[in-house]
């Protein structure tokens, strides 16, 4: 009987779960579980806690296992705070103009780009040679201070050859990783593709870190099983295909949680809601699958190409920052920034955190940094040479480093001026320093519904907050206590918003206004008040809530009354993701594009390049069987066994006087099997 694991990394806590498999392949039941803190600084150690406790707890060896699947929010999460390491743009064949759309330009946030003339038309046909020798000269320029290389070339999903030569030279001259837009979608949009392909290529070390971390604990303790992860749409890849396609793992712990909820609760129509530390997620369970958004993901405010489970992901979680919207009743607002809690701060640095919080409580007037720290997160630099060396930081920038670098420190000690929060921001976003501050999690601790962490530190934290001043010059609240309450009921009614955006996105009939607006009409919230009086209104949601997520029990059972529905919270919610991780099957689909560039011609587009055939016929077969080659070579490749190909085709015609032309097809072949077994 196969013994699997599943480890899902979050942006508080890495999960593990150990299930043991029924006979005939089918997953049976969770024989062990356990939580430990996400070590950022090191993932190796939160992992390897997690992971031994669980096989721990089940009675099992590490050599039993025989196949690992790991899930993770990391990439989620890093976007949703815009965070990632700095990479540059090789853009082919595109003008100034297109920088601007899609949110590309927004997106780059100041990382370079290199405009080259080149591309291909809507034939494939080449429009301009592609000029490497300047390309060649801004590499040596770009390379000491950037991470990765995403590459977009015009029209690359129907000729790759352009993007594919800027990518080896990038391989030769720099030896970082590239990313090639084509790759990851075969969906026309250029700047769309291009930004996708920045996203990937700026998620790249932070995958790459979480699964090698994984690798080394299994090999560690001896677990010689193969190890998968989870992609956006529930699907298993392989870890070394979600290593050079990480952007494939958004919205993977959605994606694990959902088909976690639907094995443990066997629900077949639900709104599924996982609250982590940094965000909520939402997902809609139809018929007991998850829906797919036909759209691309949608995270942090970036619609991707990457296909995923259609899910809404607010920065709202159990340690998101709470700070102030003057004008707006008490003016508190969560999210979407993660922080780490100041009562897990001071389990680390009790000392400092406790005289820095007695010194500001001893103050008569409220400083702005108060309760708030720094963290350094270590990256692995090399020993002997600087963050500033290693990553190229403007001075600014690496002077705020070594002041942070060698220990959490009071913010208010590292920052002198407004040009200093700019470089923290910077240092925040390139993921090398995290804050820490007033969360949900400390305010949880100060009412008791935690204990895990220092609940003194907490309250220090919260009474020093609560001296702060609203838009209308008031106290934010009186004492601790009081602020405590009003931040989870505040955390209760953003997870109401988020709930509502994505029930009103999903309906059907679809809505016509927008999902944000018909959830916060006040029609909307009267009716879910159950206004009685002349105009009565009452609105339930149609389906269940199932909660996921360790804090849910603390949080779901309002949120479920005033949503007027039945909550779900079943056993093992807590780990759902890790289950979910080691409940999917390999699926990865391979697509090609037949078109009809003249009379009697037809062009078959691969990724090798364009075959031209007369015939339509001999065209689309050609077509069919590279396409089912592609999709078994891949399938393999990403870990799978006893393959099932299911062929689709769609094909576009028009009629012209009366006689059908042949404008384009696309074929595509999904294949699918459960992951190998290691025996």
């Amino acid at each position: 009987m196969a013994i699997l694991l599943g480890v899902d990394t979050g942006g508080t806590y890495t999960d593990a779960a150990v299930l043991e498999e029924a006979p005939g392949g089918e997953v049976g039941r969770v024989i062990g579980a356990a939580k430990s803190l996400t070590t950022h600084e090191n993932l190796m150690l939160g992992v390897g806690r997690a992971v031994d406790a669980a096989l721990a707890r089940a009675g099992v060896a590490p050599g039993a296992v025989s196949l690992v699947s790991l899930s993770t929010t990391l990439a989620t999460n890093a976007l949703v705070e815009g965070r990632g390491g700095r990479v540059a743009l090789v853009f082919i064949g595109f003008g100034a103009d297109d920088l601007a759309r899609g949110g590309l330009q927004a997106v780059l946030a100041g990382d370079p780009v290199v405009c080259l003339a080149g591309g291909h038309g809507p034939s494939g046909a080449e429009l301009a040679p592609l000029d490497l020798d300047a390309l060649e000269a801004e590499i040596h320029r770009l390379a000491p201070n950037v991470q990765g290389f995403a590459v977009a070339a015009s029209f690359a999903t129907r000729n790759p050859a352009h993007e594919l030569a800027a990518a080896g030279l990038i391989r030769r001259v720099s030896g970082l990783p590239v990313t090639c837009s084509h790759e990851l979608s075969a969906n026309l949009n250029g700047p769309k593709r291009a930004l996708t392909a920045v996203l990937n290529a700026r998620l790249i070390g932070m995958i790459t870190r979480l699964i090698e971390s994984c690798e080394a604990h299994l090999a560690a303790i001896g677990v010689a099983a193969p190890l998968m992860v989870v992609r956006g749409d529930g699907a298993l890849i392989s870890a070394s295909l979600a290593r050079a396609r990480p952007i494939e793992t958004i919205m993977s712990g959605p994606a694990a949680s959902i088909v976690g909820a639907r094995w443990l609760t066997g629900i077949e129509d639900a709104l599924v809601s996982d609250i982590g530390g940094t965000t909520t997620d939402v997902a809609i369970l139809r018929g007991g699958r998850p829906a797919i958004d036909p759209q691309g993901a949608q995270v942090g405010g970036w619609r991707t190409m990457v296909e995923a489970v259609a899910t809404r992901s607010t920065g709202l979680g159990g340690d998101s920052e709470v700070h102030l919207r003057d004008g707006f009743e008490t003016g508190l607002h969560l999210g979407p920034r993660r922080l780490v809690p100041v009562s897990l701060l001071a389990t680390q640095a009790p000392e400092m955190v406790h005289a820095a919080l007695d010194r500001a409580l001893a103050t008569a007037t409220p400083g702005q940094h108060d309760g708030r720290f720094a963290l350094p997160v270590a990256q692995g630099q090399p020993q002997g040479q600087t963050l500033g060396q290693t990553l190229g930081l403007p001075p600014r920038e690496a002077a705020l480093w070594a002041r942070i670098a060698p220990a959490p420190v009071p913010l208010g000690l590292v920052l002198k001026t407004s040009i200093d929060s700019a470089a923290l921001a910077r240092l925040v976003q390139l993921g090398l320093v995290s804050v820490a501050g007033v969360t949900p999690s400390d305010a949880s601790h100060v009412l008791g519904g935690l204990s895990a962490w220092d609940a003194g530190a907490a309250e220090k934290a919260l009474r020093l907050m609560a001296r702060r001043r609203d838009g209308r010059g008031e106290r934010i609240a009186a004492d601790a206590h009081a602020l405590a309450h009003a931040i989870i009921a505040r955390l209760q009614a953003q997870t109401v918003d988020c709930l509502l955006d994505a029930a009103f996105a999903q309906d059907d009939p679809a809505w016509p206004e927008a999902p944000e607006a018909l959830a916060r009409h006040p029609l909307t919230r009267a009716a879910f008040a159950r206004r009685a009086g002349l105009v009565t209104l009452e609105a339930r949601l149609g389906v269940p809530l199932v909660g996921l997520g360790a804090s849910a029990p603390a949080y779901y059972g309002a949120v479920g009354k005033m949503l007027n529905t039945r909550v779900i919270l079943p056993e093992h919610a807590g780990v759902a993701n890790a289950i979910g991780a080691v409940v999917g099957q390999v699926s990865m689909r391979a697509e090609v594009l037949v078109t009809c560039p003249g009379d009697g011609e037809f062009a078959v587009h691969l990724p090798g390049g364009i075959e031209t055939y007369a015939d339509r016929d001999a065209a689309l077969d050609a077509a069919a069987a590279a396409c089912a080659d592609m999709a078994l070579a891949r399938a393999r490749a990403a870990g799978a066994e006893a393959v099932h190909l299911t062929p689709a085709r769609e094909i576009r015609e028009a009629a012209v006087e009366g006689r059908k032309m042949f404008i384009e097809a696309r074929l595509g072949v999904t294949a699918t099997g459960r992951p190998r077994i290691a025996s």
